[in-house]
């Protein structure tokens, strides 16, 4: 029972859709109706600008941090990684916007810098790296969908296969951007300081 709570209770921190409640509160409309209706921090700078999208970035780690920790608290880090998949699953699939929410990456990193925080640094700095010497930020996601499980097996068994899950989540919800990756029709980063 304790392992159902822990999971359900980081699937639930992680429904929390940041990026829709934040874009409202600041009378900005419905997320889900502008550009691509994503309730991430790539969507909300289309109509808040970067400091607002980062503020999500920073809100959509927290939760998934948190769901680190309380797996961390009840069973242990291996565990931790595991309630950290489960929040990125509830960022995806949030069960109040009817399981249509973000794609996950912000909240990989939340679980990354919770669980390894030389992790967390590395895929940061291949992300900027490639996204700004790109210009597509999905890019610089997508090499990090697959180093993350090799940096899990690095650390234990346990986390790698966690790390795994996450990677393949992540990947899935990005199909559609690497599809237009190989078609070389993805689009391209639109830095907005202000809105």
């Amino acid at each position: 029972m304790i392992y159902l709570f822990a999971i359900l209770v980081s699937y639930l921190l992680g429904s929390i859709p940041m990026g829709l409640l934040l874009t409202k509160l600041a009378g900005k409309g419905d997320l889900r109706k502008v550009g691509s209706g994503n309730i991430g921090a790539t969507n909300v700078m289309r109509v808040g600008g970067l400091r607002m999208a980062g503020l999500v970035w920073i809100l959509d780690m927290a939760k998934a941090i948190a769901a680190v920790m309380v797996g961390n608290y009840l069973l242990g880090d291996a565990f931790g990684a595991w309630c950290g998949f489960a929040a990125i699953v509830g960022h995806c699939y949030p069960i109040w916007m009817g399981f249509h929410g973000g794609k996950g990456i912000s909240s990989l990193f939340g679980v990354l810098l919770a669980v390894s925080p030389m992790s967390f640094v590395v895929c940061g700095v291949e992300w900027l790296v490639v996204a700004l010497t790109s210009g597509i930020s999905s890019l610089g996601a997508t090499v990090v969908f697959c180093l993350i499980p090799v940096l899990g097996f690095l650390i234990s068994a346990d986390v790698g296969w966690a790390f795994l899950a996450i990677g393949l989540l992540c990947m899935w919800r990005h199909r559609e951007n690497i599809k237009r990756l190989f078609a070389k029709t993805e689009s391209r980063i639109e830095w907005k300081w202000k809105k």
